[in-house]
């Protein structure tokens, strides 16, 4: 593994309310945050850092994401939990941060939707939305 872990949701919302330095950052694209919703901080007087992966529509990997997250979290040894959908952009992006020099850079391994359920919709059996923690749409 090229970063610190995995999280789940539960373990995520634990560390992002224990500790002042931990940092959660939102790797999904600007769609995603504008109509599925965002994790909602503000009860922890925190902010989601929205910060694609990937630029949709075509989907095409942030190649500006390492200097976008630099100009954002300047200490690198701040705790980042990286949060995408399902889990999978989000490793991608803990891994980049760990080679970029960040120390702990965590998955939130269900991600924000989770999997599918038996009717093939997410947000229902798994996930940051599953698991009832805050989050807010539109």
């Amino acid at each position: 593994m090229s970063y610190a872990g995995d999280k789940t949701p539960g373990e995520t919302w634990e560390a992002l309310t224990s500790d002042s330095k931990a940092t959660l950052i939102d790797c999904r694209s600007e769609a995603e945050w504008a109509f599925v919703g965002i994790p909602d901080l503000t009860s922890i007087g925190k902010e989601t850092l929205l910060l694609a992966w990937q630029h949709f529509p075509g989907m095409q990997v942030n190649q500006n994401f390492v200097t976008n997250l630099q100009a954002q979290v300047a200490d690198s040894e701040s705790p980042l939990y990286f949060l995408c959908r399902s889990g999978q952009r989000s490793q991608a992006a803990a891994a980049m941060a760990t080679a970029a020099g960040y120390k702990s850079c965590y998955n939130v391994s269900e991600g924000f939707e989770g999997g599918h359920d038996e009717l093939g919709h997410r947000g229902r059996v798994s996930g940051w939305k599953a698991r009832d923690l805050p989050w807010r749409q539109g």
